[in-house]
């Protein structure tokens, strides 16, 4: 995969570099300029949109995926510093045939209205989830502090990663 490559302000080519991601489980290489940002390349690059852009500023969490397994605003991240991770965008949460538990959280406890902000609200909840599989109320808002919601007012986000927590669990959802 190639990503379009652009001239600088003086018309000189700006140099490319190769690098090799691990994304939803699958190895990517891509020719890539040094200041193309992650959020960019998985949108444009590879087609996976669900990662959504909001502010550039990592101020609304809607661009979040996980890098390592960590919780990372892909809009201030450079592609060229996931060389040799692994990301995992929304699209790799479910399989073809079964939603993620958050996934279904958030569809049974109503967790989202509009969409925009649920991408990175499921990412950085699953990140919690693996870290801690009981996690109290108080620790899922400050999981999901970075990302902001306009729509839901957080009570069924929170709700919702509390009944995936229960499902993975073994538990009564």
């Amino acid at each position: 995969m190639t990503v379009v490559h652009e001239e600088s302000a003086t018309g000189a080519e700006v140099p490319i570099r190769r690098i090799r991601v691990m994304v939803n489980g699958e190895t990517k290489t891509a020719e890539v300029e040094p200041r193309l940002l992650l959020v960019h390349l998985l949108r444009r690059g590879l087609g996976l949109t669900g990662t959504h852009m909001g502010c550039d500023t990592t101020n609304c969490g809607a661009c979040t995926v996980l890098v390592n397994g960590r919780p990372v605003k892909s809009c201030t991240m450079l592609a060229v510093q996931a060389d040799g991770a692994e990301v995992q965008t929304v699209e790799g949460l479910s399989t073809p045939s079964e939603l993620h538990p958050l996934q279904e959280g958030f569809k049974e406890e109503h967790g989202l209205q509009c969409g925009f902000c649920t991408p990175g609200m499921l990412m950085s909840a699953k990140a919690l989830l693996e870290e801690n599989p009981d996690p109290s109320e108080d620790e899922i808002r400050w999981a999901l502090s970075g990302n902001l919601c306009r729509c839901t007012g957080y009570q069924n986000i929170v709700k919702a990663v509390q009944w995936a927590g229960r499902k993975m669990r073994g538990e009564q959802a």
